[in-house]
This record gives C-alpha cells, structure tokens and sequence, in this order.
C-alpha cells in the first residue's frame, strides 16, 4: 500500500505547548501520528526542533512542519506503507544527524507513528497485532514480550516531583500473558509502596511525583 500524501501541521498538546501533527494518506484513509513532547529531557534524547524566537515562548515548531511538508514528503510519497524498519531507516537518513537535530525527533517521529498506523491498516489488522509483528520480525518469534505490556509508573522524580531524585520516572514490567492481571499487580505494588514510603520517611515522601 503506497504512501500517496504527507502533511504536517502545527497543534497543541495537552500542556497548551504547540507540537507536530503529521497525516499519512494512502488508498484506505488517512493515519495521524502526534509526537509526544515532555516537561523535562535528559541530555542524552534526541533533540526536538524549534523554532525559538518570541512565539509561544520560543516553542512553535513551524520548521519541523515545513521540513516534513518539503524534505520528508518527497522521500516518503510512493513508498510502502508496511515497510516500517525502511521507513524509519530513511528518516533517520534524512536527519542524518546522532541527536536528530536537524530535522527535529519531534518530525521524525510523528511521521513514523503515522506511517505504523497506515501499515496496520493495510495488513488489516489492530495496531497492537500489526507491533507486535513488527517487534517479532526485528527481535525474534521467541521475545518475551508482547504488546498489551504494562509498563506502570510508580514513583516520580525530576521535575515533577518535590524530592532530588535524579530520574523521572521509576516503571515496573509486571508479566504476565492477561494484562488485567499485569494491572492488578501494578495496582497492588503500587498501594504497597506507598505504605512503604510512609513507614520510612513519612507522609512527605507521597506527595505529587
């Protein structure tokens, strides 16, 4: 299933902060991918790419959108959609950049989530059984893991948190093969932490994060 369109626009994510939106249009439809964007990065991610100056605070990302309306178009437009690992390759050859700056993280990887969920259209199947083909195909038949997956956040640092914890997020991978069973051991580690870190450091230590 040929790629017949790409198109990017600029709009607001759930913080009121701009970020990009890219459609990938193909015979059955058209597939929308946002990139996410967080309050705080490490040094180590890739780089988004704004546009800086006074609008909204140096925020907009005007350039990631006119770079995937012209340079990435023209290299996606007739390509399969089912091609993920392809796709994702020539983006990243595009950027041609280690911290993806050129470009922007944030173009590059709305487009890819775009182009995933053309490719599950085409296959006809959900888009968690079309990554989970796609996981299977780069990793191997026998990976552990399969998608639903949990991954459940139980304790904050960084920025969002009131504490010097110097990483973000802590995430537990409870497995199992039902993921109501991964959520209720998450759920249930989660309350026992909790009583946990009151028992330890007192109330202060469960404040937001």
């Amino acid at each position: 299933m040929k790629i017949l369109s790409v198109h990017a626009r600029e709009i607001l994510d759930s913080r009121g902060n701009p970020t990009i939106e890219v459609e990938i249009k193909t015979k059955q439809g058209v597939f929308r991918g946002i990139s996410p964007s967080g309050a705080s990065t490490g040094k180590h991610e890739a780089v988004e790419l704004r546009d800086g100056g006074v609008r909204y605070f140096g925020k907009g990302v005007r350039k990631a959108v006119r770079l995937v309306n012209t340079k990435i178009k023209k290299k996606l437009v007739g390509k399969s959609c089912v091609r993920q690992e392809e796709i994702d390759k020539l983006l990243q050859e595009i950027d041609g950049t280690q911290d993806k700056h050129k470009i922007g993280a944030n173009a590059l990887v709305a487009c890819s989530m775009a182009v995933v969920k053309a490719g599950a259209a085409a296959r006809n199947q959900e888009l968690y059984l079309y990554l989970n083909s796609l996981y299977s195909k780069a990793f191997g038949e026998k990976v552990a893991l399969k998608i639903p997956q949990g991954f459940f956040n139980i304790l904050n640092g960084g920025v969002h948190a009131a504490n010097k914890l110097a990483f973000q997020e802590f995430m537990i991978v409870p497995f199992n093969s039902k993921f109501s069973i991964q959520l209720r051991m998450a759920s249930e580690i989660y309350h026992n932490l909790h009583k946990l870190l009151i028992k330890k450091y007192s109330s202060v230590a469960i404040g937001v994060g």
